[in-house]
């Protein structure tokens, strides 16, 4: 439907999914984020899919929650809060339970809720002109759901420096930093993005599931644990060849 606040194209074995709503910066409102949550969980459980592409329609990825939904999220509505939040935390953390890869393909605002899914694919294409960083504080609201993959994705200081003062990075810093695989023409982005899905999806989908499964475990384990871990995948990825 044009009206959709999302979009979803197939290409091949690729999934585009496109947020949309552009004269909003693509700001994450319930409808969106529900949206939002239902396609890549819907992208992860369709065995023709094996890469996704997350991008924004018109300027910008997106611009973080949309702030105008806040006036009716208050204390006396006390459900409607956790309801939201639960959505919210859903969709941020997503990304890296699915199976399926995901690149992520920014240009303009990624900031807030938005910065978080921009970081949390498990690549990210980038224009010079983003404008990534994390500044709810400026708004009196605490990043709390975006916090956990703020730190693990970017380093305690430099998160700490983005929340804390508001400081945005551009698509420069991004790439210099490694928090962004590629810097690319804004007119190249989702290009750029679309032939990375396209190398992934050329994988055999088992063993890119148990690589990109595998890959997020051993972060959060101690060097032992972690070469057990992969001791057992090691042996299990025997059964997925041919």
């Amino acid at each position: 439907m044009p009206d959709s606040v999302l979009l979803t194209q197939d290409r091949g074995a690729v999934r585009i999914v496109t947020m949309n709503r552009p004269a909003q910066l693509n700001a994450l409102d319930t409808p969106l984020t529900q949206a939002l949550l239902d396609a890549l969980e819907a992208a992860d459980a369709d065995p023709e899919v094996r890469a996704v592409v997350l991008t924004g329609e018109g300027r910008g990825f997106c611009a973080g929650a949309d702030l105008s939904e806040f006036k009716d999220l208050t204390p006396d509505q006390q459900d409607r809060v956790v309801k939201r939040a639960d959505l919210t935390c859903r969709t941020q953390s997503i990304l890296q339970k699915m199976a399926t890869p995901v690149v992520s393909a920014v240009r303009g605002p990624a900031v807030g809720g938005g910065a978080g899914l921009a970081v949390g694919s498990d690549m990210m294409v980038a224009a010079p002109d983003v404008k990534f960083g994390y500044p709810e504080l400026k708004h009196s609201i605490v990043p709390a759901l975006v916090m956990t993959g703020m730190q693990r994705a970017i380093g305690r200081k430099l998160a700490f420096e983005l929340f804390s003062t508001g400081r945005l990075l551009s698509g420069e810093e991004l790439f210099a930093l490694g928090l962004a695989n590629r810097l690319v023409d804004a007119d190249a982005v989702l290009d750029t993005a679309i032939e990375i899905a396209e190398t992934w999806a050329e994988a055999s989908p088992l063993a890119m599931a148990a690589s990109k499964s595998l890959f997020y475990r051993v972060a959060d384990l101690s060097y032992d644990q972690a070469m057990a871990a992969g001791r057992d995948v090691n042996a299990l990825m025997r059964s997925f060849r041919k």
